[in-house]
């Protein structure tokens, strides 16, 4: 298992207080960082992680675990500049 060194939570006991903070730590020089989101069911989100395998995008091990999201949420917090799009897709359940 990957550990998120950017992922900070605020959980106490095993419960979430605050959202989770994603934050942003700084790109190597010449280098763009993009950060991937896959959000959704267990399910679904391991099926995205074995597709961009499949296709030679990112190796399964380059992933963390699979984190549950609490009820206050995740924060994610941008740098200047920085923009954001999100692609919504449904995946057949087989």
């Amino acid at each position: 298992m990957l550990c998120l060194p950017y992922l900070v939570s605020s959980a106490r006991r095993g419960e979430a207080t605050s959202p989770l903070l994603l934050a942003n730590p700084e790109a190597q020089p010449g280098r763009d960082r993009l950060r991937h989101l896959v959000i959704g069911s267990p399910d679904g989100v391991r099926a995205t992680i074995n597709l961009l395998h499949v296709l030679t995008y990112a190796e399964q091990a380059t992933w963390s675990q699979l984190i549950t999201i609490p009820p206050s949420g995740i924060l994610i917090t941008p740098e200047q500049g920085e923009v954001f799009s999100l692609l919504r897709r449904d995946r057949q359940l087989s």
